[in-house]
């Protein structure tokens, strides 16, 4: 069982930034991969940006150029900063871990853009 805690996330005005931080705990195995994804209303969840142990990186096209994920591998925790938000970045932003066929997610956090 892996327990996600997200913090971050609120109301940022466009052209503002933002950092999301998500921690995880309980059985974690060394070889995982920890990103977020976001899901506006009526839309799916999509993916923002992911990065694994290695240090390997996957951003949407949405965000590149605007994001950038990291990861501290002593605390598991990875962190996704955000610049030149738009408003149609406003979603709720759920963290996700998966290794060996698992995965978790958090509870998400909502992030909104007043343009």
């Amino acid at each position: 069982q892996v327990q996600l805690a997200e913090s971050g996330g609120g109301l940022v005005q466009a052209g503002g930034s933002l950092r999301l931080s998500c921690t995880a705990s309980g059985v974690i195995f060394n070889i995982n991969v920890m990103g977020w994804y976001r899901q506006a209303p009526g839309t799916e969840r999509t993916l923002v940006a992911t990065i694994n142990s290695l240090g390997d990186i996957n951003y949407a096209d949405s965000v590149k150029g605007r994001g950038r994920i990291s990861r501290d591998r002593t605390r598991n925790t990875v962190i996704l900063q955000m610049n030149d938000l738009k408003p149609e970045d406003t979603a709720v932003y759920y963290c996700h871990w998966r290794a060996r066929g698992y995965e978790y997610w958090g509870q998400g956090t909502q992030v909104t853009v007043s343009s």
